[in-house]
C-alpha cells in the first residue's frame, strides 16, 4: 500500500487526512452534512418549478402539475443512468486518492468525461424524439396532462446533459474530499432557475400578484409566456450557469481536464469505468421504475379523462419525496468517500464504521423530515396545489409512506457505501430483489388483482422501503462487500 498522503497538486492534504485520521463521527458529519443540503437544494429546482406551475389558474395549471409529476421521473431515467457512471468515477477516485495515486485520478477523471458527453448526446436524442411515446403509450397518461408533458419532456430530456455534467462535476469534487464548494453553485442555480421560471413561464402576460414583478422584464426582454415548456426551458437554462462555473473550480482547483491530462481514448479505463457503473444505473434505475409503475397504475385504475386528480396529487408528492431521496444520496455520497479513501489506505473497520454514521444521520434527518410532512400536510401540498380533491389524496399518501422515509435513507446510505467499497452488483441484486420479488408484485396485486382503494397502494410503497432498509442492514453487517478490489 502506498503512502495515504495525496500531492498538494490535486487536493489540499488536511482533507485527506481528516478522512483517514480524524474523529470518524465528528468528521463524517462535516463532511456528509453539506453533501446532503447539497443534494437536497437540487432538489428544489423542482420544487420551484411545482410552486411557479401551481399558480397557473384553472385546469391548465391542475394538468401541468400532473405533466411534470410523470416527466420528472421519466426524465430522471437519464440522469440516473449517468449517475451511475459518476459514482463509478467517484469510487475509482477515492480509492486512489486513498493510496496517493494522483495521476491515476486524472487519467480516470477524463475518460469518465468523455463517456459522460456521449451519454449526453444519446439520452438527448431519445427524448426529442421519443417525448410522446413515452407519455401515452409508457406511462397512459390522458387529456391536457399527457399533451403538455410532451412538450415539457423533450425540452427536459433533451437538455439532460446539463444535468448529467452538473451532478458528475460535484460528485468529482466530494470524491477528492471536498462537499462545500458545490452548495455555492446550486444556490447560484436555484436564483437563476427561480427567476427563469417566472419570466418564462408568464412571459408578459397576467401573472400572480406575488410574481408581478416579471412581467415587464420578460416584455422588455422579449420573452414570450410560455408556461408549462417555460419552466423545462428555466431548469436547463439554471443548469447551465451552475455548470460554468463549477467547470471552473474543477479544473482551476484540481487541475482536472488540464490539455496535459487529456489522453486518447483508453478501452480499459472505460471498461472498467462501465462495468463498475452499469449496476449502479441499474439499480438506481429499478428504483425510478418502481415509482413510475406505481404512477402509471394510479394513472390507468384512478384517473379519467376528465379527472386526474390522482396523478397530480401523486406528482406533488413524489416531488416533495424527492428531498428524502437525494438527502439520502447526500449522505450515501459521504458514506462513498469514506469507504473508497479508507479502504485504499487499508483502514477497514474505519471504512466499515463511516457508513453506520452516515445512516444514522440521515435516519435523524429523515424522521425530521416525516413529522415536517405528517404534521403539516395540508398546509404543504396546498402551497403547491390548492385544488381539495388533490390535496385529500397527497395527504394520504403523504401519512402512510413518509414515516418509511427513515427505511428508504437507511438503505440508500448503506447501499451506497457498498458501492463505495466497489461491490455495486452486491448492491445491485439487493435492490432489485426488493422490488422485483415484493414491492411490484404486490402493487399490481392491490390495484388489478384485489381492486383496492388507492391507500393500501401507499401502504405497500411504505413497507418497501421498511424491507429495504432491512436488507441492507443485514447485508451490510455481514461485511462481505470489503473484500472487493479494484484495478
Amino acid at each position: 500500500m502506498t503512502d495515504s498522503s495525496v500531492s498538494s497538486e490535486t487536493i489540499p492534504p488536511e482533507s485527506t487526512q481528516r478522512i483517514l485520521n480524524g474523529n470518524l463521527a465528528v468528521e463524517v458529519a462535516r463532511f456528509g452534512f453539506p453533501l446532503a443540503l447539497g443534494m437536497g437544494l437540487q432538489t428544489t429546482f423542482n420544487l420551484v418549478d411545482l410552486y411557479i406551475i401551481g399558480q397557473i389558474e384553472g385546469e391548465l395549471g391542475t394538468a401541468s402539475v400532473g405533466a411534470i409529476g410523470i416527466c420528472d421521473n421519466l426524465a430522471s431515467l437519464g440522469t440516473i443512468m449517468s449517475y451511475g457512471l459518476s459514482i463509478a468515477t467517484g469510487v475509482i477516485l477515492s480509492r486512489k486518492q486513498g493510496e496517493g495515486d494522483d495521476s491515476g485520478v486524472h487519467r480516470v477523471a477524463w475518460q469518465s468525461i468523455l463517456m459522460l458527453t456521449a451519454m449526453a448526446a444519446v439520452c438527448g436524442l431519445f427524448g426529442v424524439l421519443g417525448a410522446e411515446f413515452f407519455m401515452y403509450d409508457v406511462m397512459g397518461a390522458k387529456g391536457q396532462v399527457a399533451a403538455l408533458g410532451t412538450d415539457y419532456l423533450r425540452v427536459v430530456m433533451g437538455g439532460s446533459g446539463t444535468m448529467f455534467l452538473l451532478l458528475h462535476l460535484v460528485t468529482l469534487q466530494r470524491a477528492l474530499g471536498s462537499s462545500k464548494t458545490p452548495i455555492a453553485m446550486l444556490l447560484i442555480a436555484n436564483v437563476f432557475n427561480f427567476v427563469l421560471a417566472v419570466l418564462m413561464v408568464y412571459g408578459p402576460g397576467e401573472a400572480p400578484e406575488i410574481f408581478s414583478w416579471g412581467p415587464p422584464i420578460a416584455e422588455a426582454l422579449g420573452i414570450p409566456r410560455m408556461e408549462l415548456v417555460g419552466a423545462a426551458w428555466a431548469t436547463v437554462l439554471a443548469r447551465v450557469f451552475a455548470l460554468v462555473p463549477t467547470l471552473v473550480v474543477v479544473i482551476w482547483r484540481y487541475e482536472l481536464f488540464r490539455k496535459k491530462h487529456r489522453s486518447p481514448i483508453n478501452p480499459g479505463i472505460m471498461k472498467q469505468l462501465w462495468e463498475l457503473g452499469w449496476p449502479t444505473s441499474t439499480q438506481l434505475v429499478a428504483r425510478i421504475i418502481a415509482m413510475l409503475v406505481v404512477h402509471s397504475f394510479v394513472a390507468r385504475a384512478f384517473t379519467t379523462e376528465t379527472d386526474q386528480s390522482a396523478s397530480t396529487a401523486l406528482g406533488v408528492v413524489l416531488r416533495l419525496e424527492t428531498m428524502a431521496l437525494f438527502v439520502g444520496l447526500g449522505w450515501g455520497s459521504a458514506s462513498q468517500t469514506y469507504m473508497g479513501q479508507n479502504m485504499g489506505a487499508g483502514q477497514l473497520d474505519r471504512a466499515k464504521a463511516s457508513g453506520w454514521y452516515a445512516a444514522g444521520y440521515d435516519a435523524v434527518m429523515m424522521a425530521g423530515l416525516a413529522v415536517i410532512y405528517v404534521s403539516y400536510g395540508p398546509q404543504i401540498v396546498s402551497f403547491f396545489e390548492d385544488d381539495p380533491r388533490v390535496v385529500g389524496i397527497a395527504v394520504e399518501y403523504l401519512k402512510w409512506v413518509a414515516p418509511s422515509y427513515v427505511g428508504l435513507g437507511v438503505g440508500i446510505v448503506l447501499g451506497s457505501a457498498i458501492q463505495g467499497a466497489g461491490a455495486t452488483f452486491y448492491s445491485l441484486v439487493l435492490d432489485v430483489s426488493v422490488v422485483l420479488a415484493f414491492q411490484l408484485p404486490l402493487c399490481a396485486l392491490v390495484v388489478f388483482g384485489l381492486e383496492l382503494e388507492q391507500y393500501r397502494l401507499w401502504q405497500v410503497v411504505a413497507t418497501t422501503y421498511v424491507c429495504s432498509a432491512v436488507v441492507y442492514i443485514f447485508s451490510y453487517r455481514r461485511g462481505t462487500y470489503l473484500k472487493t478490489q479494484l484495478a
